[in-house]
């Protein structure tokens, strides 16, 4: 008789038994350039794995993998089902991870056509497939124990990325705890969970703290309500903009800050990511200081762009971090993020409403599920940037009453 709950779950992982980089024979990695990646190696190593069938000792695992028909990233959307998604920058970033897949293969066709015996004829969508199922990494500590959240499919270690048998078979909880003990001088990972399971009970892992954006285009799934989602919103300087050569030229020398901004800005466009905001939060946490800081010095006069100068030489070297003195043209500067939301809120609006019912009837399963994915993501980058709306127009009204 076994118990009600299964308390503490943990697994072993032994890493000693991995597809790893190094697992290719020599005389193919010699004809490999410096721009193939590990990436590209084990998705090669793979396919060669599959091509042996049943004599590969990984046989047993290789048909446990995701099939072609069963991979959802937007890599392998249609152009029509692209579409669906164009207004969110996910669309864009497709085409370059396409693009770039294709320069992979292309570094890599010369082993797969000088080994045809080990390779046979690996089409650009074979190689596309086995590409996506090593994409994602997380790197291990040498001889030492780290405590990480877990990610899933592919490990890194000193080895290279590698596929770790059972290790990417767990499912994704983006709100999981579940940590990853790492010892790769004993060749040894275990993951514990943070709760208790029932019996019966399907274990989750978290793969990271990813929006929809990123869990559809790496691992083609979405989840629908999503709290790491986020968005991107774009602000230029038009040429014909008042002192445009002053303020483009002052935010390239105040691009490299002293304090690390993922969203600073080098030129006179720039795409800025937003987290959801509390509508109470005090700061807008969830609106990059870099963006408003942008927004600052384009709506600034030269007297002020020269104070913005002096603030920033005079502490850490960020620009246009504090509210502007000038209480108009600090709400202007943050009209003008409002503005460019309330824009894109409508594009929005306008793309998910011409996805239609959910619920057709009408739609190959195929095609259901990769618009429910596009709903999932138009929908939570709407929700975020209705957030940041909402923030900004009570913002605006403070400055305004007080």
């Amino acid at each position: 008789m076994y118990k009600n709950i299964v308390h503490a779950f943990h697994w072993k992982i032994c890493t000693w038994k991995q597809l790893a980089p190094d697992n290719l024979p020599p005389e193919i990695c010699s004809l490999f350039g410096d721009e193939v990646s590990s990436v590209s190696k084990v998705a090669l190593l793979l396919l060669h794995e599959q091509k042996m069938g049943q004599k590969s000792e990984w046989a047993p695992y290789i048909r446990r993998l995701p099939q072609p028909f069963e991979m959802h990233n937007t890599i392998f959307w249609s152009d029509d089902e692209l579409e669906m998604i164009r207004q969110s920058v996910i669309y864009q970033e497709t085409i370059k991870q396409r693009n770039h897949i294709e320069k992979q293969f292309m570094a890599i066709k010369p082993a797969t056509d000088q080994f045809p015996q080990c390779f046979e004829d690996v089409s650009l969508k074979d190689f596309a497939y086995a590409h996506a199922l090593v994409l994602w990494t997380r790197t291990f500590g040498d001889d030492l124990f780290l405590d990480i959240p877990v990610t899933s499919r592919a490990w890194e270690s000193s080895r290279g990325v590698s596929m770790i048998p059972f290790a990417d078979f767990l499912n994704h909880d983006g709100t999981s705890e579940a940590c990853l003990m790492s010892h790769e001088g004993k060749q040894l990972s275990e993951v514990i969970a943070e709760r208790d399971y029932s019996p019966g009970d399907q274990v989750l892992i978290s793969y990271g703290k990813f929006s929809n954006s990123s869990l559809v285009l790496d691992f083609g799934f979405t989840v629908p309500y999503n709290i790491y989602d986020q968005a991107q919103v774009e602000l230029n300087i038009p040429q014909h903009y008042h002192l445009f050569q002053m303020k483009l030229e002052l935010l390239q020398r105040f691009k490299a800050p002293a304090i690390k901004d993922v969203n600073e800005f080098s030129s006179s466009e720039k795409l800025f990511t937003i987290k959801e905001v509390k509508f109470a939060s005090k700061k807008g946490r969830g609106i990059p200081q870099s963006f408003r800081a942008f927004a600052r010095v384009l709506c600034s006069n030269a007297q002020e762009l020269s104070d913005l100068e002096s603030g920033a030489a005079q502490s850490d070297g960020r620009l246009a971090r504090s509210p502007l003195k000038n209480k108009s043209r600090e709400i202007e500067a943050h009209e003008l993020i409002l503005s460019k939301i309330t824009e894109q809120i409508n594009e929005y609006d306008a793309c998910i409403k011409s996805l239609g019912p959910s619920t057709s009837q009408n739609l190959v399963r195929k095609h259901a599920l990769r618009r429910q994915m596009a709903h999932d993501l138009l929908t939570g980058e709407l929700r975020v940037l209705k957030s940041a709306s909402a923030w900004l127009k009570k913002y605006c009204a403070t400055l305004l009453e007080g």
